[in-house]
């Protein structure tokens, strides 16, 4: 199978959704719907589905949906590789100034996405990653447990200061998210690995819905395990990044060195 290979420049757009799905042919119909209800007209911008290696109808869903819908580009794993690594090809393959992430379950509102991206304009260059923070979140009793636990452990172990980091609604800028380390579990860990990078973090308050169609992907045991491997592994990262420097090219200041220059062969005539 051929690569992806980073998305040209030069076809730049504003703000590139991407939305990463593995067997969620029932909820895509809604899902593009709802985005191009939610931007067209407002911003320029498009949508980045990136199937990841489903067993369903998926495929063929995001045919239809592109046919319909000129600001939608699927792209596709030839075999399940996880969501994170769904989200680094989506912003690869994006050509938008902006990655706005959404999950693919339809319990993010697309009505967001428009604010993520402004907070994240107008926080620029100091902030690097608006994260979206859940409320009232449709999930078990359980499901929250686990997340407040989950979040209090990362919260005092990173430091990344975020409150909810499992939302799925986060913007940051694409040169920005590029320049991240790859690995799996990586979507868990923005805001983290944003502020390594030396940026800050901002957040906006966000309505949770009900999953309309289908089942979650994940299990306690991926959470737990996975998760406690990957919050040591980024807290090794985070530790290790000392110091981010500016960085500014150099110009030479062309009279001085004429001047220089002049000076210099006039001592060598006298002497």
């Amino acid at each position: 199978m051929t690569s992806l290979r980073v998305a040209p420049r030069e076809t730049a757009r504003a703000i590139s959704v991407v939305v990463p799905v593995h067997n969620e042919a029932e909820n895509l119909s809604e899902l593009a719907a709802e985005v191009v209800a939610a931007l067209r007209g407002k911003a320029v911008f498009e949508i980045v589905f990136v199937d990841d290696g489903s067993t369903d109808g998926t495929a063929l869903e995001l045919a239809r949906l592109k046919a319909l819908y000129p600001e939608l580009r699927p792209v596709a794993h030839d075999r399940k590789s996880g969501q994170s690594i769904a989200v680094v090809t989506g912003a690869r393959a994006a050509r938008g100034e902006t990655i706005v992430t959404i999950d693919g379950d339809g319990q993010n509102d697309p009505n967001f996405i428009l604010e993520l991206a402004q907070t994240l304009a107008a926080g620029r260059p100091q902030i690097g990653l608006v994260a979206g923070r859940r409320l009232g979140r449709k999930a078990s009793g359980f499901k929250r447990l686990q997340s407040r636990i989950a979040n209090a452990v990362r919260a005092a172990i990173l430091r990344d200061g975020t409150s909810d980091t499992g939302c799925g609604l986060k913007a940051v800028p694409r040169d920005l998210f590029l320049q991240l380390p790859v690995f799996d579990g990586l979507h868990r860990f923005l805001p983290a690995l944003v502020r390594r990078e030396g940026y800050a973090i901002a957040q906006v308050d966000v309505i949770d819905r009900d999953r309309r169609h289908g089942v979650s992907k994940y299990g306690m045991w991926d959470r737990l395990w996975v998760g406690l491997m990957d919050l040591m592994g980024v807290w090794w990262l985070v530790r290790r990044r000392k110091c981010v420097p500016q960085v500014k090219e150099l110009k030479a200041d062309a009279d001085r060195f004429v001047a220089d220059d002049r000076e210099l062969f006039a001592g060598r005539v006298r002497q």
